[in-house]
């Protein structure tokens, strides 16, 4: 069976049998012309020729590509294609070993999140400054995604009695496991003046909801609200860097390390499994000492 035709079978199989999307069956053909393609470059016309090497080749060439060099992330979802390819081919009994199957994806260099300076926070969260119950209600929660480093969609599903204190506040992370974090005056007071002067209003305008913050409609303030408060926020603040819902919680993070604050405590306010996904904001904070190093100290450059 030629290339072409195997990979068409697959490509009904997944379309028909597995009833996968016309957007995911496109992009498996993408991936698998652009295989196939290279196979016939190097004369394999079939299948069963090909082997592990040929693979791990042709994950090379992405990268190398004079022309549109791929990225890992992309070249690990065209490998991805090309296991499924191999592995329909192995239960189809087209090849008797599945030759991808142990073949790995380049590795993901460390993304390094994107952190905004304090100053930058403080200019995002004087925009919401006013007395409107909207301003209001934007700035509770924009000092409060600051305050705590909580994702919005945790903030999004808190409701009132999640306030435990007046300092502290219970938030449900990833599988529902649920962490409390202090918060300062500043989100503090913006949370108080919210929850007296316009939380009670909003409310009566729809149906009743424990939710925390409510839209002008009385009903649960979405994610896509909330990305659409901080989006407003830092395009009326004049930031040039992208600002997304997951700025304030990066910013959080790294400026509580900057701080001096010890790499557990801020992985447990952050509620993530692993030390070491907190430790590559260690990496943001190291690269700014660097820079800062480098630009102050008289013998750090040689054309000092």
């Amino acid at each position: 069976m030629s290339l072409e035709r195997s990979i068409d079978t697959f490509l009904r199989h997944v379309a028909i049998e597995r009833g996968l999307s016309e957007n995911t069956v496109a992009a498996y053909s993408r991936d698998l012309t652009r295989y196939r393609e290279w196979l016939e470059g190097i004369s394999v016309e079939e299948f069963p020729r090909v082997t592990s090497a040929h693979i791990v080749a042709f994950l090379r060439s992405l990268t190398q590509n004079a022309e549109k060099p791929l990225s890992p992330t992309s070249v690990a979802r065209v490998l991805s294609s090309v296991r499924s390819l191999h592995r329909f081919l192995l239960e189809e009994r087209v090849v008797e070993i599945d030759v991808a199957k142990d073949v790995k994806p380049p590795r993901q260099p460390d993304r390094l999140p994107k952190a905004i300076t304090i100053a930058q926070v403080e200019a995002l969260l004087e925009t919401a400054s006013g007395d409107s119950p909207q301003a209001i209600r934007d700035r509770a929660l924009l000092e409060l995604l600051y305050a705590t480093g909580a994702r919005v969609s945790e903030v999004c599903a808190l409701n009132v009695d999640d306030v435990v204190d007046t300092d502290i506040v219970r938030l449900t992370g990833k599988g529902n496991k649920q962490r409390i974090v202090p918060i300062g005056s500043y989100a503090r007071a913006a949370l108080d003046t919210y929850l007296v002067r316009v939380r009670p209003a909003l409310s009566a305008r729809g149906a009743a909801t424990p939710a925390l913050f409510l839209g002008l409609r009385g009903q649960r303030v979405s994610r896509q609200n909330a990305w659409l408060i901080i989006k407003a926020a830092a395009d009326r603040a004049g930031l040039s860097e992208h600002v997304s819902p997951h700025t304030l919680r990066h910013s959080f993070a790294t400026h509580l390390l900057q701080g001096g604050a010890d790499v557990r405590v801020v992985q447990e306010l952050l509620g993530h499994a692993s030390v070491a996904t907190t430790q590559i904001y260690t990496l943001v904070t190291a690269d700014t000492l660097r820079d800062m190093y480098t630009q102050a100290h008289p013998r750090a450059r040689a054309d000092s």
